[in-house]
């Protein structure tokens, strides 16, 4: 059963925990269990995809000055009828792994930010849940949060594929997400994304618009983030997805 804040102090703890949450780069340990469902996919509408995407986040003190901030994402896919006689798929799918470098501080105007490297790595076990290609690129971040709660900024990645199967597509995908976020006090947050994707192999834009709304709270002693969201698919493939659903469980370890 979850125990909520009840104290001020304990609150408070809870509005800086969701605070972080908002931040890709922050010093906090978090094990997200991103669940998703897209329905409407394939030429007649009627395929599904359904996947866990399992995100630790883990940054590392590397100096007085620098973190080093790991995200990784495993996807855990179920799906059916993507196209027709697809038939249906269960497995992991590729992981895409990032490594930020990030200043503990931020700037004298506030801002923070990060870079370093993204690495895409072919690990689905099915050849519909992944490219089946090895690829890499450059990674950043930058947001600001403010004083009266709310978080804004941007991630940008870029992916080239380099090795891998030579009868599958080449990778050159850009994925850029803005990202807002309103602090509400009591550990609640109220969040909007745009996790679009550029496919310029495809010449193919895939924009999903996600809302949110989360709450740290507690399960005996772990402390634990909720959150339920809806997304719409602005542009997307011929085929892609119409709308989607999110939940997400995020177990907290602050230091």
């Amino acid at each position: 059963m979850a125990l909520l804040f009840s104290s001020p102090a304990l609150a408070q703890d809870a509005d800086e925990l969701a605070k972080k949450l908002s931040n890709p780069v922050a010093s906090l340990i978090s094990v997200p269990l991103q669940f998703n469902y897209d329905d409407g996919i394939g030429p007649t509408d009627d395929g599904s995809k359904t996947f866990v995407n399992v995100q630790p986040v883990i940054p590392v003190s590397i100096n007085e000055d620098w973190n080093l901030i790991s995200r990784t994402i495993v996807p855990i896919t179920y799906q059916e009828n993507i196209f027709p006689g697809s038939g249906s798929q269960f497995g992991l799918g590729d992981t895409l792994q990032s490594v930020f470098f990030s200043p503990k501080e931020p700037t004298a105007s506030g801002w923070t930010w990060g870079v370093g490297p993204v690495l895409y790595l072919p690990t689905a076990t099915d050849e519909l849940l992944g490219a089946e290609k090895w690829g890499a690129g450059p990674t950043a971040v930058v947001l600001k949060q403010t004083k009266d709660g709310w978080t804004y900024g941007a991630l940008v990645n870029h992916v080239w594929s380099f090795a891998g199967e030579d009868n599958r597509a080449d990778i050159s995908s850009t994925f850029l997400q803005p990202f807002l976020a309103k602090g509400l006090g009591q550990g609640r947050t109220l969040s909007a994304n745009l996790e679009s994707t550029y496919d310029w192999k495809g010449s193919q834009w895939t924009v999903p618009i996600n809302l949110g709304y989360s709450k740290v709270s507690k399960i005996g002693s772990q402390l634990v983030s909720y959150q339920g969201g809806i997304r719409y698919y602005a542009e997307a493939p011929d085929n892609g997805a119409d709308w989607g659903l999110r939940f997400t469980f995020t177990l907290l370890y602050p230091k």
